[in-house]
């Protein structure tokens, strides 16, 4: 690997010394264990800045989160991951439609894929996904059988979603190692500097193309099919650039976020013999004990930019300056949740942000929630014992945290 394309993503930029003025997403401190910096922040700089990334700001409070979320007016989606550039496709349609996009567009582009998304449509992959993972879990229990090391993570998290959203879309399933890359080169390699996020995303386009003309020349029932002959009007159909900035979000976010809730989920698993025993013994507890895993490790941190100058909350935005919007910070506000910084697998009340707010709410959240309760039932079933091995455990930098090297041993 690399050095430009370092797994970690961390070699970039110094160390930060100050986190209310000076806090860099892609910092090891940040990246093994954010939360005690949200609930310092929230304290002492509830909107942080810094420097980096051209100016970025940092709301850490669920109010400023969600108001910001919704404001569509002063903060615009056309850039929504961090890094040292800015897009250069404009409002209201932006590079990756409808999670770049703004109003009226957004509404546009969003109700094109809300048929594909929908819970009965998504029910019917349950057999698919429970399949899946039972395979995966036969290849796990091969490895702890032959005494070698199992990564709850790299040989079981990292697959589920691959998988699925690559049928999905009608992309080879072999090419999953490729899709893993993209992700890679999408949401953590964002301190690279600009012309060589440009690079990335050139070949990342190169290979959606050949997929796209693949598609028109061997048309078939998947997503990228639908998305090349939807008629959008009077026999219209939707621009290639269009389509390929779809694709790019639905492949890399349909991956990572569910890769991450599953492996933190895992995670939390392996240190909670507890919640073990009551998800193994107690069937009724899995609809609230998801909900609850998906709230204390909601794997999405989204990204807005001010459109223009712009004083929120006393802080002077300036027009192109970057707002992390945390969902994970939201989700421990202890003004908003009891015991937020506590799992409780039985918690009745629970409006999570885990999925977004505002008109971006994930348009995938029926999906999320399938291929995670599917991933940890199966897992729970085969493997009801379980703890870390006490070998490093590694977390993706960037936007969407999950572990990615999550060694464990099967008791």
């Amino acid at each position: 690997m690399t050095e430009s394309h370092l797994a970690d993503g961390t070699n970039r930029h110094a160390p930060v010394v100050d986190w209310a003025t000076d806090f860099d997403h892609t910092d090891r401190v940040w990246v093994d264990n954010p939360f005690p910096i949200w609930d310092q922040l929230r304290q002492v700089c509830p909107v942080a800045h810094s420097d980096r990334y051209g100016g970025t700001w940092l709301p850490t409070r669920h109010e400023d989160i969600s108001a910001i979320a919704y404001d569509t007016e002063h903060f615009t989606s056309r850039g929504v991951v961090v890094e040292e550039g800015r897009p250069i496709e404009e409002a209201p349609i932006g590079g990756a439609p409808p999670i770049t996009s703004d109003p009226p567009f957004h509404s546009f582009a969003r109700r094109l894929l809300l048929p594909a998304f929908g819970p009965k449509v998504i029910a019917q992959l349950e057999p698919q996904i429970r399949t899946l993972c039972r395979g995966l879990l036969d290849a796990v229990d091969a490895r702890r059988l032959a005494g070698e090391p199992v990564d709850a993570s790299a040989h079981y998290a990292a697959h589920i979603p691959v998988d699925v959203i690559a049928r999905m879309l009608g992309l080879p399933i072999g090419d999953e190692e490729l899709f893993r890359e993209f992700v890679h080169g999408v949401l953590e390699n964002v301190a690279a500097p600009p012309d060589e996020r440009d690079e990335f995303f050139g070949r990342l386009e190169t290979y959606l193309d050949i997929q796209l003309q693949d598609h028109r020349d061997n048309p078939r029932d998947d997503l990228i099919s639908y998305l090349l002959n939807v008629d959008i009007g009077g026999g219209e159909r939707l621009p290639d650039e269009h389509v390929r900035g779809t694709v790019v979000l639905l492949l890399v976010a349909g991956i990572d976020t569910t890769w991450g809730a599953i492996g933190s989920s895992l995670w939390h698993l392996a240190q909670s013999p507890h919640d073990r025993r009551r998800l193994a013994t107690e069937p009724d507890l899995w609809d609230t004990g998801v909900e609850e895993l998906l709230r204390a490790y909601a794997p999405v941190t989204m990204a807005r930019l001010v459109v223009d100058d712009f004083e929120f909350q006393g802080c002077p935005m300036k027009k192109d300056d970057w707002v992390l919007l945390p969902f994970p910070a939201g989700n421990r506000d202890p003004e908003v949740f009891d015991n937020a910084d506590k799992v409780l697998l039985d918690r009745a009340q629970n409006r999570h942000s885990a999925f977004g707010l505002g008109i971006h709410r994930c348009i995938g959240s029926n999906l999320a929630r399938l291929e995670l309760r599917i991933a940890l039932e199966e897992w729970m079933a085969r493997f009801p014992d379980f703890e870390l091995s006490g070998e490093t455990v590694r977390f993706a930098p960037g936007q969407v945290r999950g572990p990615r090297e999550l060694p464990v041993t099967i008791l």
